[in-house]
């Protein structure tokens, strides 16, 4: 028959700490420093500090600068000449139709007549596209 395995109690035995350490930390749970949140303002302050900043309200603190706006959605001139080109847009008559929720900048140049629609461009992107045959107007926002 097959020997049990000896119980972990039967070969601490003897030794002072029984696999815990000092010998001190076995008693009782006074090495713990309480449950759950217990001792955060007193002893498990600095881990709070470095952890857990949203505990005194730290998390929201900083500076916003209220003049600052959010980034536009942009696309460049090239790109939707190069989309036009690869056959990516959709044609209506003789030019390429190309809808944009944002900006468009006069970055690269117009080789085919465009019909675009956006909420902003730039002055010279229309030269652009008009000197190329095409139109551009606003899109509506919804």
């Amino acid at each position: 028959m097959v020997r049990r395995k000896e119980r972990r109690h039967r070969s601490y035995l003897g030794s002072r700490s029984h696999g815990r350490g000092n010998a001190k930390r076995g008693r009782g749970s006074g090495t713990r420093g309480g449950v759950g949140k217990a001792g955060r303002c007193k002893h498990k302050g600095t881990w709070v500090a470095a952890y857990d900043k949203a505990y005194f309200g730290r998390s929201s603190r900083g500076f916003v600068n209220p003049v600052k706006k959010p980034e536009k959605n942009v696309i460049h001139l090239y790109a939707i000449n190069q989309k036009a080109i690869k056959g990516e847009l959709e044609k209506k008559g003789e030019r390429y139709i190309f809808e944009f929720k944002g900006k468009i900048l006069s970055t690269g140049s117009v080789s085919v007549p465009l019909s675009i629609k956006a909420f902003e461009w730039s002055k010279r992107t229309e030269e652009k596209i008009r000197s190329a045959g095409g139109d551009i107007a606003k899109l509506e926002e919804t």
